[in-house]
């Protein structure tokens, strides 16, 4: 029979072998089959120690362990991920995945000891999630990610129920939206001809992503193969359908000036990683913001300019939502709803002009 103890270290008060209650190094004494033995386990969790003892029990052999029907947290993890990439999901999407489970979560369960699936729980995740340095916005996507690895746990059948499911999400206050005006676009393009680097190259990537609503990351990947005439393909629906947006003249021009790499891509060589070369980006726009004079500038703001621009123009929230690339078109009202109700406003100022025209 194995017995556990801890082995009480200083600054440890507690002498006595009974209390389990502290973090000193956890031992094991007894004998297993005429074998005895009396060593650190190189364990402080007493769940995870009691496991171990259980398994090389339940294997009739000290150091053994049989390996159980259901997988370990790193080897599910694993399964998730190459599940992940199997539905072929962006580079970004896998990245962020990768991120939260391999670089925080895993290191999180092996330093509490933790190695299997039913030794998490709602607790459990909420000591993982009090950690996090994240923003309430960038915290919610992590829970959502968990989330998800854990609804894969329980369509296997390794887990009863998901204990992310019961962690509260962070409160966002969302930002409002906050396009940039035309006379901003102007100094904006106009500034281009002051920056220090490739000109031609940074007016180009403005003018595609102000006509195209691309977010940063899809611009930065544009290939040339998705041109078609003056028309830049911005994805697929899952219709199979092919969603276009015509490109303007002037986006066209600086396209054709540039030209593509080797590699086929305008704004990419490829020789770095995504994060990389979204994180350069951000700096050569940085740079152009500050010698236009905009405050707040971001790359994002360029979408919501295509956004607000085409609902001031009338376009339905529903195409709208089609050409961002949304799901829902519920995620396009809730960004851009004081837009629509803007152009409400506007056509019934322009019924009401009409009243005394007749």
């Amino acid at each position: 029979m194995l017995n556990l103890y801890r082995r009480h270290q200083p600054p440890c008060r507690y002498a006595s072998r009974r209390y389990r209650n502290c973090n000193c190094p956890i031992w094991v004494q007894g004998s297993l089959r005429g074998e005895y033995i009396r060593r650190a386990l190189d364990l402080r969790s007493w769940s995870a120690a009691t496991d171990l003892a259980r398994d090389w029990e339940a294997a009739g052999e000290i150091g053994v362990v049989k390996k159980p029907d259901i997988p370990t947290i790193a080897e599910a993890v694993e399964r998730f991920l190459a599940d992940v990439k199997a539905q072929q999901l962006s580079g970004e999407t896998i990245r962020k995945y990768e991120n939260l489970l391999n670089r925080r979560f895993l290191p999180w369960c092996e330093s509490k000891g933790l190695r299997y699936l039913k030794q998490l729980g709602v607790e459990e995740m909420r000591q993982f999630r009090a950690g996090w340095t994240d923003s309430a916005n960038y915290a919610t996507k992590n829970l959502e990610r968990l989330r998800a690895f854990f609804r894969f746990c329980m369509h296997d059948d390794w887990i009863a129920r998901n204990p992310a499911r019961a962690v509260k999400a962070p409160k966002v206050t969302d930002t409002p939206t906050l396009p940039f005006s035309r006379a901003e676009i102007k100094r904006i393009v106009d500034a281009c001809d002051r920056y220090a680097g490739n000109q031609d190259r940074l007016r180009a990537f403005v003018l595609v992503m102000r006509h195209s609503g691309l977010r940063i990351g899809d611009t930065i990947g544009l290939a040339e193969d998705r041109i078609k005439g003056n028309k830049l393909l911005l994805y697929t629906a899952k219709t199979g359908t092919p969603v276009y947006v015509p490109l303007p003249p002037v986006v066209m021009e600086s396209l054709q000036k540039i030209g593509p790499a080797t590699n086929g891509r305008f704004f990419s060589t490829g020789n770095a990683k995504p994060q990389t070369a979204r994180s350069n980006w951000s700096r050569y726009l940085d740079s152009l913001f500050e010698l236009a004079n905009i405050q707040g500038g971001h790359s994002h703001r360029f979408r919501d300019t295509f956004a607000v621009e085409l609902l001031l123009a009338g376009t339905p929230l529903e195409s709208v939502s089609v050409l961002l690339g949304h799901s829902s078109v519920k995620i396009t009202e809730k960004h851009y709803k004081p837009w629509v109700r803007s152009l409400q406003r506007k056509l019934e100022q322009e019924v009401q002009r009409a009243w005394g025209a007749a």
